[in-house]
């Protein structure tokens, strides 16, 4: 009897004890989970400022109107003092002057380029914000790596090691240009809504400004189309911008997810919705993207279309691209996570290969770089990279008022890219 006693006895100890594990393991949860929705609730008060106006788009985003002096930028350690630039110094494209270009495209007939321009606008002095909610903020591997992009996804077309040709799934269809100095670069891209087939992959077309080296101390500024259901949770064609000093590691992010470009246009926001993209076989709709370097202040600045200056990226924040670029890049840029084995289905542009050519391809057009005489021109030639041509590819051609231009993208997985 007193056997079975003490059998009892432990076994009540030893459900006592599990119940107390138990209890701590939840409480613990707890307070991870407490002090996860502090640090998200205050990255979420970083992010979005206070706003003038705020105007809700047809997609369901929020764009919060914020005064130039209240943006994300100046919340870094260097820009406390910094007087905003509201318009550069030097335009590369010949022809008219800086001032009198803003006074031509102020007389265009403004067309939607962006969905939430059917609700409103906002008003001078403000810049368009996109509002970060918290969802956007929880789809994150955690909040120090929202709004950044992984290590080492920029194609680079010198290596020859096929382990690094895939590293971290990112799959690219560019042409580009090195082996000088650059100011800048310029192109008009067709823009889609490619099919991305897993949450956690991304479709985007975008221009390179690149200096440094491939290692960790690459710099690089980046402007396009992207689709990416983890950053935006939905399948729209946004704009964005990016940029990184250390090859993606601290600094940088996408848009105005942190500080460091200063927007001055009260028109475009940067991450917000493109409208109208192309059809396949129907209407071709492109925008125009102009990076380039103010040679008196030496910041970077950025166009979208014809009239619409953005804003800058300061030059303290770079080490190599402080004085210029060695290298250019254009074209699409897709994550591969390899779902079940297989190669994803994720389409890079149209979804569609380079052969078959206008309305059904995806292109870049008018393609060309900024001098060491800060005149814009045509490259006078640029090689082509693809790291699997049978998943997704590039195709050049020259001529006509296309001047250089190449179609590139495709379909993803296929018979001949299992």
């Amino acid at each position: 009897m007193a056997a079975h006693g003490c059998a009892r006895q432990g076994m009540m100890v030893w459900i006592l004890a599990l119940a107390t594990f138990l209890s701590c393991a939840v409480a613990g949860t707890g307070r991870l989970e407490a002090k996860q929705r502090l640090e998200v609730q205050r990255h979420l008060r970083r992010l979005n400022k206070q706003a003038v106006k705020s105007i809700e788009s047809p997609d369901g985003d929020i764009i919060d109107c914020v005064h130039l002096s209240l943006q994300p930028a100046f919340d870094h350690p260097f820009l406390k003092n910094h007087t905003i630039q509201m318009r550069p110094a030097f335009h590369p494209e010949g022809g008219l002057l800086f001032d009198e270009r803003e006074v031509a495209s102020k007389k265009r007939t403004p067309s939607i380029t962006q969905l939430w321009h059917q609700k409103g606008r906002c008003p001078e002095n403000t810049i368009p914000i996109r509002r970060t909610k918290r969802d956007d903020v929880l789809r994150a591997s955690s909040v120090k790596r929202y709004g950044r992009k992984k290590h080492r996804s920029i194609p680079n077309p010198m290596s020859v090691d096929p382990d690094l040709l895939n590293e971290n799934g990112h799959q690219h269809a560019i042409a580009y240009v090195e082996g000088d100095t650059y100011y800048g670069a310029k192109a008009s891209m067709n823009v889609w809504e490619p099919k991305i087939q897993q949450p956690n992959e991304f479709s985007l077309s975008q221009l390179w400004i690149l200096g440094g080296s491939f290692g960790a101390d690459l710099n690089s500024i980046e402007a396009g189309w992207q689709v990416s259901p983890d950053l935006y949770g939905d399948n729209n064609t946004r704009l964005f911008t990016y940029w990184t000093s250390d090859s993606y590691e601290a600094t940088g992010c996408y848009n105005l997810l942190c500080s460091g470009f200063i927007q001055v246009n009260s028109e475009i926001a940067m991450g917000a919705t493109i409208y109208p993209i192309s059809k396949y076989g129907g209407s071709q709709y492109d925008i125009s993207i102009l990076v380039w370097k103010d040679p008196k202040e030496g910041h970077w600045w950025m166009q979208f279309g014809d009239g619409y200056v953005l804003g800058y990226w300061p030059s303290f924040l770079f080490s190599y691209l402080e004085d210029s670029a060695t290298m250019i890049e254009w074209g699409g840029e897709v994550v591969n996570s390899e779902p079940d084995g297989e190669h994803t289905s994720t389409a890079m542009g149209s979804g569609h290969f380079p052969g078959e050519g206008f309305g059904k391809a995806s292109y870049f057009r008018n393609v060309q770089i900024v001098d060491g005489s800060n005149n814009l021109r045509p490259p006078s030639e640029f090689g082509t990279f693809t790291e699997q041509s049978s998943c997704y590819d590039v195709q050049t051609g020259d001529g006509g008022r296309w001047g250089h231009y190449f179609y590139y993208g495709g379909p993803g997985r296929n018979s001949n890219c299992p």
